[in-house]
């Protein structure tokens, strides 16, 4: 999948990523912005280091690395 969502703040491409309620994920390294695509919708969370987006999108269960490490460390801001 590369899709790219567009927002106020940053252009991201979307990679597809499975597991759990994870579709895809995409990351703008300039504005350390990423962008999580869950089942429950779209979501952005800003701050977020490249070794962290680098990290989770190599991840071997990319679903148990943004629970553990992204979703309770970064304020998450919906935007679909």
């Amino acid at each position: 999948m590369r899709a790219a969502i567009r927002s106020r703040e940053a252009h991201v491409e979307m990679k597809r990523l499975a597991g759990g309620s994870l579709r895809a994920a995409g990351y703008n390294e300039r504005e350390k912005l990423l962008v999580v695509e869950l089942t429950s919708g779209t979501y952005q969370y800003a701050g977020v280091s490249p070794e962290v987006w680098r990290r989770f999108s190599s991840a071997s269960s990319p679903w148990s690395y943004f629970r553990d490490n992204i979703e309770e460390e970064f304020a998450a801001k919906r935007v679909r």
